[in-house]
């Protein structure tokens, strides 16, 4: 093989290999925003959760008139 033929082989291999690693973090990034996603919607609920538990655990200061009236 000349060494122009060489050349050409070896970026082959190198676009193969870049094309390899873009389909995977293409894949790991699809992975992450569902995962993200997923968090979000948990993190949503807990906080209406906790947002429902305030509400119930601290009471509410009974209306009194003062004692001049």
């Amino acid at each position: 093989m000349s060494g122009s033929e060489e050349r050409l082989v070896e970026l082959e291999i190198q676009i193969a290999h870049q094309n390899r690693t873009i389909e995977e973090l293409s894949g790991e990034m699809a992975r992450q925003g569902a995962e993200l996603d997923r968090l979000r919607k948990t993190m949503k609920a807990l906080a209406e959760r906790f947002l429902a538990l305030e509400e119930v655990a601290t009471p509410r200061p009974e209306i009194t008139k003062p004692p001049h009236y």
